[in-house]
């Protein structure tokens, strides 16, 4: 999208929000990789960096009453729903001061109080969760949705299919978000997939889809908002997220199976510098506003570095808390 072609239609205190929460995924995942190569942080991590305009433009639109359930690359989610970077830091190191008090690490984020309910090692395993939430949801009466962020590799999974059908045939509730960065772990979406158009997998089983460029996080909001209204109003949706991760899906992956000319093309159209200069052209933020923010964003990811550098790791007499042993 040309810089300034289409005018950001929000006022300026949820434009520049969803500036600042795209900034804070950006940072927080930098760090993350920062603290990896030193050893801070151990076994596998998958980053966000390049996707970040999905969770600022999705969650925001989600209420306390709402629930959220995402996969292993789910940090940014976290953040953006509320749960504190020291906190999520603290988890990252494998400290009893984290969310999960240390044992989830970076792919089992989970935060009870904001109604974040993972954080799901498995491709595809947050998708049944997500139907049971939101017909608990409906059968108790209760307000509230539940959002379910996922990959288009988890659409080649039965779960999919299995908790599409349910969630049209209940009516319940679910807001299905697909974030397709194309490539699952490292299989092209045309090589693993025989039809392609993933709102057409979904539209199968009955529900409602939308289809966005996840690299504008205008385009986001604005069908995101959409989305959630039907949610809200009694229709189950499928919303697909065109995006594109900039980084190996994880630590440990050489990343063989895309060319570098083609990361270059998407990093071109990164979400983050080209919302800022939006945002500049129409002239709604200026530069020293924005480096301003972004030494903000610097300063609270340095300070839950610190804060989960510090934090005490869990007893050795805890280790069995929360188990069942059988007698």
């Amino acid at each position: 999208m040309p810089v300034g072609r289409y005018p950001v239609p929000f006022d300026r205190d949820v434009a520049v929000e969803l500036l600042r929460q795209m900034l804070r995924i950006r940072r927080f995942e930098e760090a993350c990789a920062e603290q990896y190569g030193l050893g801070n942080i151990r076994g596998f991590l998958h980053l966000y960096i390049g996707q970040e305009a999905v969770a600022a433009g999705v969650v925001p639109l989600l209420g306390p009453e709402d629930s959220l359930v995402a996969t292993y690359r789910e940090h940014g989610h976290a953040l953006v729903r509320g749960v504190a970077a020291r906190s999520l830091m603290a988890e990252m190191f494998g400290r009893a001061t984290g969310c999960c008090r240390g044992r989830g690490g970076s792919m089992h984020l989970f935060d009870a109080a904001t109604r974040f309910y993972g954080g799901n090692a498995i491709v595809g395993g947050g998708l049944p969760l997500a139907v049971g939430l939101a017909l608990a949801a409906k059968r108790s009466g209760r307000a509230g949705i539940v959002a379910c962020f996922f990959g288009e590799g988890a659409m080649a999974e039965g779960a999919f299919h299995e908790s599409a059908n349910l969630a049209a045939l209940w009516r319940v509730p679910a807001l299905f978000v697909c974030e397709n960065n194309r490539y699952a772990m490292g299989t092209a979406l045309e090589r693993s997939q025989a039809r392609t158009d993933l709102c057409g997998h979904a539209a199968a089983y009955g529900l409602s889809t939308r289809s966005a460029d996840g690299m504008d996080v205008v385009a986001v909001r604005e069908t995101a908002e959409a989305a959630v209204t039907e949610v809200r109003a009694g229709t189950p949706c499928f919303l697909e997220l065109q995006t594109y991760r900039f980084r190996a899906h994880s630590m440990f992956d050489p990343e063989l199976y895309r060319e570098r000319a083609e990361v270059e093309a998407w990093r071109a159209r990164g979400p983050l510098h080209t919302y800022t200069d939006r945002l500049k052209a129409q002239g709604l933020y200026g530069e020293a506003e924005f480096l301003a923010l972004d030494a903000e964003v610097a300063a609270e990811v340095r300070a839950a570095v610190a804060y989960a550098a510090s934090a005490p790791t869990e007893p050795a007499t805890e280790l069995l808390r929360d188990v069942t042993v059988a007698a």
